[in-house]
């Protein structure tokens, strides 16, 4: 999981310089007093922060903006992580200054394949991520306030549809598992676990009626050992095969 990259406040130090516009001004500071200005200023006619830009690295190419929109405090800050030149995350905050979302290239593709939400208390709710990096969210993750997954669903063959549903538990172990199999967006295969990866029951839905008709059940080793059927879709089952 990411973790947010905390902002830099501006503290305007002793080397100033302004380079005036017909609207605006750039104040030019070098923050570490080493010859180089690694800071820009962008203020407003009215001396209102509109952004401020960094060279955290040194390399004369910027790698950090403070978006602040004449505000306060940063509404969005923007980062080049690997210093190629290129943003790669976004963080957006809220009007009092906590953490909205993180947009995130994961991969330095180009493309940002990643979101993070977050809630009151600063903690992860929830993330969407882009696998194929089509520009799809096909991955989503919800979360407890104490930071564990509790629901996952995905588009696993990228049609624009969800086609698998997880369910944990509170230690994040996996308690189920539901599977689209036949396309119409729809569970219709359940698998049942006990312990982390242990499965302990698979059911059916064979004729998509949405009632279960099959069952299958394993033992401590993960083999099969019994089959239930319901073969005339009556509710009732009326086979059962033992391994």
């Amino acid at each position: 999981m990411i973790r947010p990259i905390p902002f830099i406040p501006i503290f305007l130090i002793s080397l100033l310089l302004w380079v005036p516009s017909i609207d605006a001004e750039v104040l030019q500071v070098d923050s570490d007093s080493d010859g180089k200005m690694d800071q820009w200023h962008h203020l407003s006619g009215d001396n209102k922060i509109i952004k401020v830009e960094y060279d955290k690295n040194g390399d004369y190419k910027i790698d950090q903006v403070d978006i602040f929109e004449r505000k306060e405090l940063p509404v969005k800050v923007e980062f080049d992580r690997n210093f190629d030149g290129i943003m790669d995350q976004r963080q957006v905050y809220n009007a009092d200054g906590t953490l909205q979302r993180v947009e995130k290239d994961s991969q330095f593709s180009g493309k940002l394949d990643l979101r993070e939400y977050f809630g009151a208390d600063n903690q992860v709710a929830s993330v969407e991520i882009d696998v194929n990096k089509d520009g799809k969210v096909d991955t989503w993750q919800t979360f407890s306030k104490l930071g564990k997954r509790t629901n996952a669903k995905y588009d696993e063959n990228h049609n624009g549809s969800i086609d698998r549903w997880e369910i944990f538990d509170k230690t994040e172990s996996l308690k189920e598992a539901r599977f689209d199999t036949s396309g119409n967006g729809k569970p219709d295969q359940f698998q049942y676990f006990t312990g982390p990866t242990q499965l302990n029951k698979v059911e059916f839905d064979t004729n998509g009626n949405e009632k279960i008709d099959r069952w299958e059940f394993f033992d401590s080793l993960g083999h099969l050992e019994r089959v239930e059927l319901d073969n005339n879709h009556d509710g009732k089952i009326d086979i059962v095969k033992r391994k």
